[in-house]
C-alpha cells in the first residue's frame, strides 16, 4: 500500500472515529449537538466522503481532494467561530436562528441523531484534556487539512516530474 492509499485510509477512519465519539457525547453524556457542532460534523463527512472518493477514482483524485480541502476549511471556520462563541459570555434568548434551516435539510431528516440540532452554540461543557470541544474538532481538521494539501501538493509535483522524463 502506497503513502497517499494509507494516509486516505486513515483520515476516513479518523473522521468516522470523531463522528462516533460525537454520538457518543450526544447519546451517552447527554451533551446536545448546536448548529455550529452540526456544522463541524459535516465538515467531518464531507472530508471521509472525498478520501473515499479518492480511493476509488485515483485519476480525479487531485479535484477530488480540492473538495475535501475546502470542506476542511468550512469545518476549520465553524470550529473558530465555535470557539469564539464559547469564549463571549452568554447572551442568548434560548433560541438558536440556525436550528430551524438545518434541522430541515434533507441530511438531518435522513440520520437525525448525527445531524439534528438541538442544543444552543453557547452551552459550556466540560473540556476535554484542557480544550474545549470546537478547539479539539478545529485542530483535527487543520491537521486532516493540512495532510490533504500535502497529498495535493507532491500529487502534482509527481505529475511534472514524471512529465518531464518523458519529454
Amino acid at each position: 500500500m502506497n503513502r497517499t492509499k494509507a494516509t486516505l485510509i486513515f483520515i476516513i477512519f479518523a473522521c468516522m472515529g470523531l463522528l462516533s465519539y460525537a454520538l457518543y457525547m450526544q447519546i451517552v453524556l447527554d451533551m446536545l449537538p448546536c448548529p455550529l457542532c452540526v456544522m463541524q460534523r459535516y465538515g467531518f463527512t464531507l472530508i471521509a466522503l472525498c478520501c473515499l472518493f479518492a480511493l476509488f477514482f485515483p485519476k480525479q483524485d487531485r479535484r477530488i481532494l480540492s473538495v475535501g480541502i475546502l470542506s476542511g476549511l468550512f469545518g476549520i471556520s465553524a470550529a473558530a467561530y465555535h470557539v469564539w462563541v464559547l469564549s463571549r459570555p452568554p447572551s442568548s434568548c434560548g433560541a438558536d436562528p440556525l436550528s430551524a434551516p438545518m434541522n430541515e435539510l434533507f441530511t438531518a431528516k435522513l440520520l437525525p441523531t448525527l445531524y439534528q440540532v438541538n442544543g444552543l452554540c453557547e452551552t459550556p461543557y466540560d473540556p476535554v484534556l484542557g480544550l474545549s470541544i470546537p478547539a479539539w474538532a478545529g485542530l483535527w481538521m487543520i491537521a486532516m487539512s493540512l495532510a490533504l494539501i500535502v497529498l495535493v501538493w507532491t500529487k502534482k509535483k509527481e505529475r511534472v516530474f514524471f512529465g518531464k522524463i518523458r519529454s
